[in-house]
């Protein structure tokens, strides 16, 4: 058994031990104290953007004259280091601590002060050197917002892109094989596979379009606000240089919000942002729910389509194997809708100049974006890419479909329609037999007006 070392650090409060190899000080070991309500900890690309914010303020204040070169120099170095994925387990805090966040920026603070008094060879102040012209109130809204806009751009969009890709790549290959339509999950007229997977594609460009439209105001930061909106300590020329040095370390466009109150009181933009995430899970769980199922079966089922088998279904059903991949992902999508939820009621404690529930949302609309992405390239890659048709069955299910007499709603009326239609289903027989029967409609006309893939072009019979 070993005995952890300690060493003692001071702030304002006084004394207080702090692990002996720990490059945080004495702030984030009291919130450590404090705050044990989970297993989680600030998600590693939120801890990412603060380096980004601490990084980008020490140039900008070094080249407004307000921090000596050298400092700047050291503050960046070490930022950069944890911007490159060092350094992660040195941020410890809990995400449900004190609603501002001040726990995280200041373990920021001081673990890059720490890091740059080794580069520097002199004392570099958590307060008086890293947050200069900074404050919690505005550094915590602006790294929900970077992170998140930095993880849409890279992994989101991308991940959502590919889904829809995918999706048009499989309307080319099955795509003009028909197939009986549902409704309230009954049979009803045929479509196409080119027309059902056309519209799971349009619900993912739409969820994605809706994304990129909320990005304008995330883009728009509270970095410059301080305090209450003020600006009070920071130079006046400290938000827009700052936008402007991170648009050019990050590749994202940046700007300084028209209103710090704005950006400090309300979380208005991620609040929207969460809902367009929101949009696109349900996205992902309808097509999740239908590829489950098309594939039900194999012979009890629809057994319209057949995923790949990716592991065994069951620990006492030998030779069973489940839809996986959209089983994880409908999961994935009902914790997105509840985490918008979380976010929701986040947004709106937002008391006079502040929201204090800030790490709560950067937690779930960070663990949102990252569910999406995963999800939306396991069902491009490991469901829909792979799928096979099972045409045998399609085939029987339409012959048999007594709605296919819809189409002679304009010949014979829906009164006759809808009894032939009872007819055929009570007799389990073709509705081109029984519409032949009774109605005066020869043969060769009954095959054109109910041809299915006539029928899923829509107009009127001819």
């Amino acid at each position: 058994m070993t005995t952890q070392e300690f060493r003692t650090e001071k702030d304002s409060m006084g004394e207080i031990r702090v692990p002996a190899d720990a490059l945080y000080q004495a702030q984030t070991q009291r919130a450590v104290d404090n705050f044990q309500f989970s297993r989680h900890t600030m998600p590693a690309t939120f801890i990412q953007a603060l380096a980004y914010i601490k990084q980008t303020a020490a140039i900008t204040n070094a080249q407004l004259g307000l921090l000596q070169g050298d400092i700047a120099e050291s503050i960046s170095d070490a930022a950069q280091e944890i911007i490159d994925g060092e350094h992660l387990d040195q941020f410890p805090v809990d995400v449900f601590q004190t609603g501002s966040g001040t726990s995280s920026n200041m373990n920021a603070n001081e673990v890059i002060a720490t890091l740059a008094s080794a580069k520097l060879g002199d004392v570099v102040s958590p307060n008086d050197h890293v947050n200069m012209g900074q404050s919690s109130n505005d550094v915590i809204p602006t790294a929900i917002q970077v992170s998140a806009a930095l993880t849409i751009e890279k992994h989101l969009l991308p991940s959502l892109a590919h889904l829809s890709h995918t999706l048009h790549m499989k309307r080319e290959d099955i795509g003009a094989v028909v197939k009986t339509g549902r409704t309230h999950l009954m049979d009803a007229m045929p479509v196409t596979f080119d027309q059902e997977l056309g519209g799971w594609q349009f619900q993912v460009e739409h969820a994605k379009q809706g994304i990129e439209r909320s990005l304008g105001a995330v883009k728009a930061l509270a970095q410059g606000g301080t305090a209450v909106g003020t600006g009070i300590n920071a130079d006046p020329r400290f938000a827009s240089a700052f936008a402007h040095n991170l648009s050019q370390a990050t590749g994202a466009q940046f700007e300084a919000s028209e209103n710090f109150f704005f950006n400090l009181s309300s979380q208005d933009a991620m609040v929207a942002l969460s809902g367009q995430l929101k949009t696109a899970a349900v996205a992902i769980m309808k097509i999740a729910n239908d590829l489950r199922w098309m594939n039900s079966g194999p012979l009890a089922g629809l057994g319209e389509i057949e995923l790949q088998g990716l592991q065994p279904g069951s620990s006492i059903m030998p030779g069973k194997v489940n839809p996986v991949i959209p089983e994880a992902a409908a999961m994935a999508a009902a914790q997105v809708i509840g985490n918008d939820a979380t976010v929701t009621v986040a947004g709106q404690s937002g008391n006079f100049q502040l929201n204090v529930m800030l790490p709560v949302i950067a937690h779930n609309v960070l663990e949102s974006i990252e569910l999406l992405s995963n999800s939306s390239r396991a069902l491009a890659d490991k469901a829909i890419f792979t799928f096979t048709v099972r045409k045998e069955n399609l085939d029987v299910a339409l012959a048999k479909n007594p709605i296919l007499v819809t189409a002679l709603n304009p010949v014979i009326g829906y009164l006759k329609a809808a009894e032939i239609a009872k007819k055929a289903y009570k007799e389990g027989r073709a509705i081109i037999d029984v519409a032949e029967e009774e109605t005066d409609l020869d043969r060769e006309t009954l095959t054109r007006l109910l041809d299915p893939t006539q029928l899923t072009q829509g107009g009127l019979a001819e």
